[in-house]
């Protein structure tokens, strides 16, 4: 083979590793314009996805802040506020709740004594109770609720708990042995324990 013919062979075969590499991009450009499609597409998926959980957290804040700072609002004169305050750990939104007076905030499980947390306990379940959809049966079972309430401050807990089984149309069961909490009730019935055997007769 000549040399004329060895070089017009490796011509022919650069121009055939020109025209795989001419391939090669035309092929990495169209999938560079179909990334960058799919990207600017992710870039507003998630843009909706964040203006999303904001208005998911603001309607949170409604339903757990405000409805429980209106329930320890009915029942104490120098009243918390209950904060809701969502932090992300662990690459998860979480939710953390402070109780706040005079702009200082209070881990609730550190708040003073007067039934607080009771109260605010209660408040929490009713504000889950109320964000269900569809919401599930309206009958509310309640062990002791206020038992921690102070004791001067039990009817007025007593007419929390009535108005917002009226305002609501929530039915709740109350087991409980403070007396006041009966003076509000639809029905009462005593339990009394005779030979170890529980006994229930409904009041008259």
């Amino acid at each position: 083979m000549t040399l004329i013919e060895e070089q017009r062979k490796r011509l022919e075969q650069e121009k055939g590793k020109k025209i795989q590499i001419e391939n090669t991009i035309s092929k990495l450009t169209k999938r560079l314009k179909i990334s960058n499609k799919e990207l600017i597409r992710h870039e507003k998926a998630r843009e909706i996805i964040k203006e999303a959980g904001l208005k998911t957290q603001r309607e949170l804040q409604y339903h757990i802040s405000d409805i429980t700072s209106l329930a320890l609002g009915s029942v104490f004169n120098k009243p918390y506020e209950l904060e809701a305050e969502f932090v992300e750990r662990r690459n998860k939104t979480e939710c953390d709740l402070y109780f706040v007076r005079n702009e200082n905030k209070v881990d609730p499980m550190d708040a003073s004594g007067g039934g607080a947390v009771d109260v605010a306990a209660f408040a929490l379940r009713i504000a889950s109770w109320s964000m269900q959809n569809p919401k599930s049966n309206n009958t509310i079972v309640l062990d002791e609720p206020l038992k921690n309430l102070d004791a001067t401050l039990q009817e007025k807990g007593s007419i929390m708990l009535k108005e917002v089984s009226k305002r609501l149309g929530i039915q709740f069961i109350i087991v409980t042995h403070e007396d006041i909490l009966t003076f509000f009730a639809d029905k009462v019935f005593p339990v009394k324990i005779k030979n170890l055997i529980s006994k229930i007769k409904e009041n008259e």
